[in-house]
Order: C-alpha cells, then structure tokens, then sequence
C-alpha cells in the first residue's frame, strides 16, 4: 500500500491574518514548497455526514484572483462530481446546470473565461 502527503503551512500576521500559504506534496513533482494565495479545502465526516472545510487566503490576494479562483473551483466541483457519479445521466444534467451558473458567475464578476 502506497501513502502520500499533502503539508500546508500558513504564516499569520499578528492578528492571525494569513500572509503566506504555501503547500508540498510527497507525490508532487516539486521537492519544493510551493506558494499559494488562498485555499479552500474541504473534508466529508463520515460520522457527523457533513463538511469539514477551512478557507483562507492571504490578506494580499487580488480582487480579480479571488473571483477567478471561485469561477474555476466551481468549474472544477463539476468535473469532480461527474467523476465520483460515474457519468450518472442525473449528474449530467445538473452539471450542465452548474455549468450555466459558472457561465452566469463569470459574466457578473467580469472573469475571462478560456476555452
């Protein structure tokens, strides 16, 4: 059996305020640290069936970077689910759902969408 792990170590000002995260992978490409401005991770308690999360991100994460950064995290929440639903036809169509909101989210927030 293989096991890897994922550190993350974030520097707080004085007033607990994130200044840097930065995250390293023992199955990452980089034997380095690499930096980040803001995560959002989230855990399933299988005990308590809900969520576990924590969000952060440094206190000097551009505007713009924080919208495109919650555009793409939605975008990708539906590539995961389809994945976890095995192309579920329900799924299907409440990604293309979530799909238009994403659409409807970048039009709002002014985020340039690649294709």
């Amino acid at each position: 059996m293989k096991t890897a792990e994922i550190k993350l170590v974030v520097t707080l000002d004085d007033q607990n305020v994130p200044e840097n995260i930065t995250w390293e992978s023992t199955d990452g490409e980089s034997s380095e640290a690499l930096a980040a401005k803001a995560l959002f991770l989230a855990l399933w308690d299988p005990h308590y069936k809900n969520s576990m999360r924590i969000d952060l991100w440094t206190k000097d994460m551009p505007i713009d970077e924080m919208k495109r950064f919650f555009y793409e995290t939605l975008q990708t929440l539906g590539d995961t689910f389809l994945r976890a639903s095995g192309d579920d036809e329900m799924a299907k169509a409440v990604i293309g759902d979530l799909r238009d909101y994403c659409d409807h989210f970048a039009e709002k927030m002014e985020v340039t969408q690649t294709k």
